[in-house]
């Protein structure tokens, strides 16, 4: 069934949405962002002990769970507790191009600055160009590079910290 053209709507994970969620993330599975292999089944839970409901913004179309964002902490210190970091975002396919990881990126913003962060970081692969670009359209900045970090498909692939303040 195609999604009607609307803006999604964001709201926090509840635990009901671990399965959808679990879904979501092996479907659009890619070595475009994923540095770990491909899940197979057993396939752990969505939900952790480190990654909980509430670290979680979905985006819906038509009552679908079409998209969600991952925020955490980069570190388990109290010193750099100001920052928040996107662990994870991922659009359904029949999704993208409808404003659907924009609309995540923008909520993940103004979620952290509601919990407080002065910045929002996040890590993306060198050749996820249509992410990057994404995350420079809405205010992140490079600010390193960690070149050939990973070994995905067959090439070395570079790790891009952006980041921006809030």
């Amino acid at each position: 069934m195609p999604l009607r053209h609307q803006s999604p709507y964001i709201r926090v994970a509840l635990p009901d949405d671990e399965e959808e969620l679990s879904l979501l993330d092996r479907s659009t599975w890619s070595t475009l962002h994923a540095v770990s292999p491909q899940p197979r089944p057993p396939y752990p839970p969505f939900f952790d002990e480190r990654h909980a409901p509430g670290d979680h913004l979905v985006a819906e179309l038509d009552r679908r769970i079409v998209g969600y964002v991952r925020l955490g902490f980069p570190t388990p210190l109290a010193s750099n507790a100001h920052v928040r970091q996107i662990q994870g975002l991922a659009v359904a396919d029949e999704a993208r191009g409808r404003g659907v990881g924009r609309a995540l990126i923008r909520a993940a913003v103004e979620e952290a600055r509601r919990r407080g962060a002065r910045r929002l970081t996040l890590r993306v692969l060198g050749h996820n160009t249509a992410a990057r670009k994404l995350y420079e359209s809405e205010g992140f900045v490079v600010e390193g590079v960690q070149p050939e970090e990973f070994f995905l498909g067959g090439e070395y692939v570079d790790d891009v910290l952006m980041g921006r303040s809030l």
